[in-house]
């Protein structure tokens, strides 16, 4: 099954199914959140290398401990300013859960902030905007005590179709340099 961007499987969560732990990463003045049973790890910002053709907001991929894995970053992916990195600046590592198998990506992100439990009842769903705005990629608004919350689903928010064939291509492309 491939996920399309525009239509996330989790539109047919209960807010039930939406609560729990989430890691919470910023970008800029906003919260966002990431469920934290897909984190895998959050580790230093690293050099990337290109892909040709891929577009803007990917940033290339990285071997982390033998793992060919794409980065994106949320930034340029969501039509954000782009700012100066900082010491704080980091990769979230996610699993992505696509046809029966993992694979993994991060997400460049400003800094990662702290773990949170969210329960059902302080989850809404994606206000509508009353001008077709699509937002798949969002599970819910949390309202915490500290503010809103952004709750993504990283299936969609890293688009896994493109990314399983950017990752064969650079997978395939080393495989033929190890054969010369």
């Amino acid at each position: 099954m491939t996920v399309s961007p525009s239509i996330s499987p989790s539109r047919s969560n209960t807010l039930f199914e939406r609560a729990g732990k989430y890691l919470t990463f910023e970008l800029g003045n906003e919260v966002y959140g990431l469920p934290v049973l897909r984190v895998r790890e959050v580790i230093g910002k690293q050099a990337a290398a290109k892909i040709p053709h891929a577009p803007e907001y990917v940033k290339g991929v990285i071997n982390l401990r033998g793992k060919v894995i794409p980065i994106i970053d949320l930034r340029m992916k969501f039509g954000l300013e782009q700012v100066e990195q900082t010491d704080r600046t980091c990769i979230i590592v996610v699993q992505l859960n696509v046809r029966k198998s993992a694979i993994l990506a991060g997400a460049v992100v400003d800094r990662v902030s702290e773990v949170v439990t969210i329960a059902a009842a302080d989850i809404d769903d994606t206000p509508d905007f009353g001008d077709g705005t699509n937002l798949p990629y969002v599970l819910g608004i949390a309202k915490t005590k500290d503010g809103v919350r952004i709750l993504v689903d990283p299936d969609v928010l890293f688009e896994v179709a493109q990314l399983m064939q950017m990752q064969a291509a650079t997978q395939s492309q080393g495989d033929r340099e190890g054969d010369e």
